[in-house]
């Protein structure tokens, strides 16, 4: 079941309609007061969030949950800046929907969101592949259409992370903490310089990824689907 968190009727119906037509259960709240209460007593799969909503704003919202769930949450705002998305996405947001968004979209982002939570109490599957890309994460081993491809450390360990997460959007930092470790927060340059030189070895046109896609000013995101 999927609960929508959101005030404007026509984006609602658009939702419902939207996600009906595709198989889900959905359930809906107009405010925040009534879309935590939904969360806490129905349980939903995952949550579509609005950033504007009537009586909270959407970041109290999401911080609020995920101080007791970690239900996937994905945000949708007509907020198009980057710090409203950094700040979701810090806050535990598994990804962020820019109003408008076609169907299409919205769809791939939310069977992301959903694979990605149920991997979440788990290890991660050992080979992950997509398109022409497969990462073996048990034996460290990554190829582009059946050829070895060789990365060094710190170029394996960026893939990894995203591979980790594949299809969520990763921050600069969140990037960072992981890759570098948690002194490191703001040292953006770093990862253009090695997502530059991984989308050399991995993409057949580095100017127009296939796999690893920009978030301009945001950070970073696998594709989890070709």
């Amino acid at each position: 079941m999927v609960l929508i968190i959101e005030d404007e009727p026509g984006i609602r119906r658009f939702l419902r309609v939207t996600l009906a037509n595709n198989g889900y259960r959905v359930t809906e709240a107009a405010a925040a007061e009534e879309g935590l209460d939904a969360a806490a007593t129905q349980r939903p799969d995952l949550v579509l969030l609005d950033l504007g909503l009537p009586d909270r704003d959407g970041v109290e919202v999401l911080r609020e949950l995920r101080g007791w769930s970690a239900i996937p949450i994905v945000i949708l705002s007509a907020r198009d800046n980057e710090r409203a998305k950094v700040d979701s996405l810090d806050s535990g947001a598994d990804d962020y929907l820019t109003k408008p968004f076609s169907s299409a979209e919205l769809l791939a982002r939310l069977r992301a969101a959903l694979r990605h939570a149920a991997n979440r109490d788990g290890p991660p599957e050992p080979v992950f592949s997509v398109g022409d890309l497969r990462v073996d994460l048990v034996r460290r081993l990554v190829s582009v259409a059946g050829s070895e491809v060789h990365l060094t450390p710190i170029e394996y360990n960026l893939l990894a992370t995203l591979v980790k997460h594949a299809g969520k959007v990763l921050t600069h930092r969140q990037l960072l903490h992981a890759v570098w470790g948690p002194d490191y927060g703001y040292e953006a340059h770093y990862l253009r310089v090695y997502m530059a030189q991984l989308r050399r070895k991995l993409e057949a046109d580095p100017a127009d990824p296939r796999y690893l896609r920009t978030e301009i000013g945001v950070g970073y995101r696998l594709a989890a689907e070709s």
